[in-house]
């Protein structure tokens, strides 16, 4: 590196968002993570020791996997070349290998290679890979916002650690903020910042757990917000609210957050909290989840942990199915709350649901025939052959009903459904004894 490209550097490490100014260049100044790098942590001694082998950082914007990386290249006395898989093409893999390979031959050091964003990298990309990073001559280190079980290479999950990253707490962030107030080599510190309590509260709360949108809030407060009579940056709650007005909601429809927030979103209906159940509905329809889909789960709820406790659950659920198409949103929200709160206030039931589970194993696993009386007779010939003979229309009974056998002889003695007593399925559930009694009896 000449003296320009060392001043350039310089100068875009001072003009770089505080955000990036203040990432942690050693472990002990990590945030967070406590499940990972904590004091005597596998991933803490292997960076401590620089004895470190392929992983990927997985987990949401704001976390620290690029601050991991940057710890490592800071630590390590290996070579370390980073690369963003968002521009970065098979070119420049090449490139990186090439030189890993003069490294190794010449100098006897391994290189570490970190790939931000390694989804981005298409399987080719990551394929051509694979033979480098198993002989050792580069050791991967992989970020990635998405699950890396989806979206990584399986040959190259096979051959690296997986680390997943959580949102930083409440605690953790301002905790940060504070340092960056007072830091005056990369903070805010020169310009006499003063962060009262319930501003850093705040801008905590609404960063979501991402640093990064808590400390570009605090820059945006400090750069914009003049001078006090002290000689002092105020910022208060005013100005905090100001600097972020709304959280982004953390959702990604195709990865883990959509399948974890639609499972809440059922298991809180079946659990009986609308409450809960309104919440995660707001949370998919604020980060634009397909409303057909959520309606679909709605009256699958419905059917399934509802069920004959409150038929009407159903209906409700697929009225708004298609009010939902009908009107399209944000007047789509109003239905779709109305049917997850019915559904959740419902007394349940998964008796029909657990019948045909129970049903569809006796199909699975044993051979039965139709008995012959409730064979079809329609076609000439069926009734010379047995076919509906001995058929009782029960009709032609007292209370439609007539004892009679409709399952198969081999599972004759089987029993599918089993009501519960609750809600309305307690009248079924009577009446099924009543006419099941009449049945022994008879």
């Amino acid at each position: 590196m000449d003296l320009f490209d060392y001043m350039k550097e310089k100068q875009l490490e001072t003009a770089a968002p505080l955000a990036a100014r203040m990432r942690p260049r050693t472990l002990d100044e990590v945030v967070g993570q406590e499940h990972i790098i904590g004091e005597g942590r596998m991933l803490s001694r292997a960076i401590r020791a620089d004895r470190l082998n392929s992983v990927i950082f997985y987990g949401p914007p704001g976390t620290g996997k690029t601050t991991l990386a940057r710890v490592i290249a800071n630590t390590t006395s290996s070579a370390f070349r980073q690369i963003n898989a968002t521009s970065a093409g098979k070119k420049d893999m090449e490139d990186v290998v090439a030189e890993a390979k003069q490294t190794l031959g010449m100098y006897s050091r391994r290189t570490i290679l970190f790939i931000d964003e390694i989804h981005r990298f298409n399987k080719a990309q990551q394929d051509y890979l694979l033979p480098f990073v198993e002989d050792g001559t580069v050791i991967l280190i992989g970020a990635t916002t998405e699950n890396p079980y989806f979206e990584v290479n399986k040959a190259l999950l096979s051959r690296s650690q997986i680390y997943e990253l959580k949102a930083l707490s409440r605690e953790d962030i301002i905790t940060l903020l504070k340092r960056a107030v007072t830091d005056e080599e990369r903070g805010m510190a020169a310009y006499h910042p003063v962060l009262s309590e319930d501003a850093a509260a705040f801008l905590a709360d609404m960063a979501g757990g991402d640093a990064r949108n808590a400390l570009n809030g605090l820059e945006l407060g400090i750069l914009t917000t003049p001078l006090s009579e002290d000689g002092c940056i105020h910022i208060t709650l005013d100005v905090a609210q100001e600097c972020i007005q709304r959280r982004a909601v953390l959702y990604d429809k195709d990865g883990d957050e959509h399948y974890d927030v639609i499972s809440a979103f059922i298991k809180s209906m079946r659990g009986s909290d609308p409450d809960a159940a309104v919440y995660y509905l707001a949370k998919m329809l604020e980060a634009g989840e397909d409303i057909k889909f959520i309606a679909r789960r709605i009256m699958i709820c419905a059917s399934e942990d509802v069920g004959n406790a409150d038929p009407q659950a159903v209906q409700v659920a697929a009225a708004a199915a298609l009010v939902v198409e009908r009107v399209g949103l944000p007047e789509a929200r109003i239905p779709l709350a109305q049917a997850a709160v019915y559904v959740a206030c419902a007394p349940k039931s998964n008796a029909s649901y657990m019948a045909v589970e129970k049903a569809a194993e006796s199909v699975r696993y044993v051979k039965t025939t139709v008995p012959p009386h409730l064979q079809d007779a329609h076609y000439q010939g069926h009734s010379d052959l047995g076919r509906g003979i001995g058929y009782k229309y029960a009709h032609d009974f007292p209370e439609h009903y007539v004892k009679q056998q409709y399952l198969p002889s081999e599972i004759e003695n089987e029993v599918f459904y089993e009501p519960t007593d609750i809600g309305y399925e307690k009248q079924i559930s009577e009446r099924l004894a009543r006419l099941r009694g009449r049945k022994e009896q008879e």
